[in-house]
């Protein structure tokens, strides 16, 4: 049993009912798809309160300015109707906020932040300085508003607060190298993690399950990123690694190659290794991951892989 878990703050369940800010933290969304999305929630028995920049606008590809984009996460944060807080979108920006977040604000209001892609930034943030247990969960223009978009299965299990639920073969995991591992799962798209690496906004992964996924990145830039990872001692604690769904990275022809190069990436790895989790960027129903949540990765069965959530990722 991994001893060097951490306690991580759980937000407030989102029950249906539960009203959602929708903000914009990095890239402008297309409105269609944002409205789309929000008739989505609604008809799953959410309330939508969208932030003031939430339709973006510039400059070049953000949504809005830094300042505009802080104000809107602020105030989702701050207000006591919200429950809880979904981007419309990824894209690129999030990173730009880090520094003028505010710590005292956002750990005084827990709330559930979901997102995914780009929003890994905010979510290494949040789980530094808040100590707050993050969403890698669906998105409103990118995945509410595709039909078949959102595995609820996941996501209710997730923001209803069932305490003990897991993901295996159905959900696209499977085995590259066997074995047992738990701790808190973290991680996010690898691109978003390594770039951190060096900075004061790097992951913390001591002891934990860590998720990595992407999308349009070659076998060799998987390669390239985990050798990165490996030289900066990230991985050295690490006690299990779970990689997404690849199909958006490489085509079929290509994936063997793809597995190949995560092998080389990580050789040396001694703990258990899946592959294909349907989460973050995928063409069918995306999953939703608890960031920060106690785990276990139990690949001791080729054929029955499962990632187990051990506790409930909200508090009521």
């Amino acid at each position: 049993m991994n001893q060097a878990r951490r306690s991580f703050t759980r937000p407030p369940a989102l029950r249906p009912g539960a009203t959602l800010a929708v903000v914009s933290p990095a890239s402008t969304p297309k409105r269609d798809l944002v409205e789309r999305g929000i008739a989505e929630l609604e008809s799953a028995g959410y309330r939508i309160k969208l932030g003031k920049y939430a339709f973006g606008g510039g400059p070049l590809y953000y949504a809005g300015t830094v300042e505009e984009r802080v104000e809107d996460l602020h105030a989702a944060f701050a207000d006591t109707s919200v429950d809880g807080i979904i981007c419309t979108r990824g894209g690129w920006g999030s990173a730009e906020l880090l520094p003028h977040l505010d710590a005292r604000l956002i750990r005084a209001n827990p709330k559930a932040f979901i997102g995914y892609s780009d929003h890994t930034s905010l979510e290494i943030w949040l789980q530094n300085e808040a100590n707050l247990v993050t969403f890698y969960a669906p998105m409103v223009a990118s995945d509410f508003a595709r039909e078949g978009g959102v595995d609820l299965t996941s996501w209710r299990n997730t923001f209803e607060g069932v305490a003990e639920w897991s993901l295996g073969s159905v959900d696209g995991l499977r085995v590259l190298q066997p074995g047992v591992g738990d701790g808190n799962l973290l991680g996010g798209c690898i691109s978003i993690l390594t770039a951190g690496l060096g900075t004061a906004y790097a992951s913390q992964l001591n002891g934990s399950v860590l998720f990595l996924e992407d999308i349009g990145t070659k076998p060799y830039q998987w390669d390239r990123m985990l050798l990165h990872l490996r030289y900066s001692g990230r991985l050295e604690d690490v006690q299990g690694i779970v990689f997404g769904d690849m199909e958006q990275c490489v085509p079929p022809e290509d994936q063997e190659q793809l597995e190949r190069a995560i092998r080389h990436g990580l050789r040396g790895f001694v703990g258990p290794v899946a592959i294909g989790l349907r989460c973050g960027h995928v063409h069918g129903a995306n999953r939703t991951l608890p960031l920060g949540v106690a785990v276990k990765l139990d690949l001791t069965e080729v054929g029955n892989p499962r990632l187990t959530f051990l506790e409930s990722a909200v508090s009521r």
